[in-house]
């Protein structure tokens, strides 16, 4: 299952010439894969200091007509902001306000550098932050008042960024992270216990995208999107409280069996997909080009 991100920033690349290009090619995927049921759409405009009000604006009609969410990275840097205040007049959410981007269908990705007013302003228009504490603290960001977000009943997903600033993208750790971090900024050991962490990471996430009347948790009428978690080895011993020692102990070892949309792609921790032949493959060529290439750019 995969939500993939229609991405649009202002400048050229690889991929895109101008925002324009990058909205039609996202589209264009979506058209293709329309009848594919285990990928959905988002749109994702990269961050506000990346995307002009123009091009916002846009996004947010074909959000509203296509009945998709918003993924944005907001708040993650002081500097960010500054350059928000100097070019704008305002910090990041108050101008997504302004251009009426802050709904329940908004993700706001990180969500560090945030304060009081912003953290009601994002409760009271329904919008979800996804948590990213590894990427945070790699790029020393600093800390997101998760406690804060969670006691005004903002919806907290939990993320793991991209492999840049994150490297691992190990879910099991990225809770735990989440869960140890929260305490520490709040000095207070009771807060974002496990059984609160482990509804981040899958109910949170589910209703982050819209999906939470479909995956999310166990329950008749839902999809079977199911992972097995082994906690019988002695590096997961004693076991007093199941949710305690997911968060906590264990790790991606642990996980035997996965399921989506109640077919069996791991099987005791082994892929039944060749795919991940094809990836393995892809990685290796990919590899080492890249490293050719910085040779002769040395």
């Amino acid at each position: 299952r995969a939500n993939l991100g229609i991405t649009v920033i202002e400048f050229p690349n690889n991929y895109a010439a101008d925002p324009q290009d990058y909205l039609r090619k996202g589209l264009e995927a979506r058209d293709i894969l329309e009848s594919e049921s285990l990928i959905n759409f988002t749109m994702s405009p990269h961050s506000p200091y990346t995307v002009s009000d123009k091009t916002f604006e846009q996004i947010s009609v074909l959000a509203n007509q296509l009945h998709l969410p918003i993924h944005l990275h907001i708040h993650e840097t002081k500097t960010e902001i500054e350059e928000s205040l100097k070019q704008y007049g305002k910090r990041p959410i108050e101008r997504l306000d302004t251009l009426g981007l802050l709904s329940p269908s908004l993700m706001g990705v990180h969500a560090v550098h945030i304060d009081d007013i912003e953290i009601a302003l994002l409760a009271r228009q329904g919008c979800s932050v996804v948590h990213c504490p590894a990427s945070n603290l790699k790029l020393a960001s600093g800390f997101s008042p998760i406690g804060k977000l969670l006691r005004n009943k903002i919806n907290v997903a939990i993320g793991t960024d991209g492999a840049a600033s994150n490297n691992r993208l190990d879910m099991l750790a990225e809770i735990r992270l989440a869960a140890l971090l929260a305490k520490a900024v709040d000095c207070h050991a009771e807060t974002l216990p496990a059984h609160q962490a482990l509804h981040m990471a899958t109910l949170g996430g589910a209703r982050a995208l819209a999906l939470e009347d479909q995956i999310g948790s166990i329950k008749i009428g839902k999809i079977a999107d199911l992972t097995a978690i082994d906690l019988s080895n002695i590096e997961t011993q004693p076991n007093y409280d199941v949710a305690s020692q997911i968060v906590y102990s264990a790790g991606r070892e642990n996980v035997t069996n996965v399921w989506v949309n109640g077919v069996r792609v791991l099987e005791d921790r082994n892929f039944k997909h060749p795919i991940s032949n094809t990836i393995s493959q892809k990685v290796s060529y990919w590899t080492t080009k890249i490293i050719s290439n910085r040779k002769k750019n040395e």
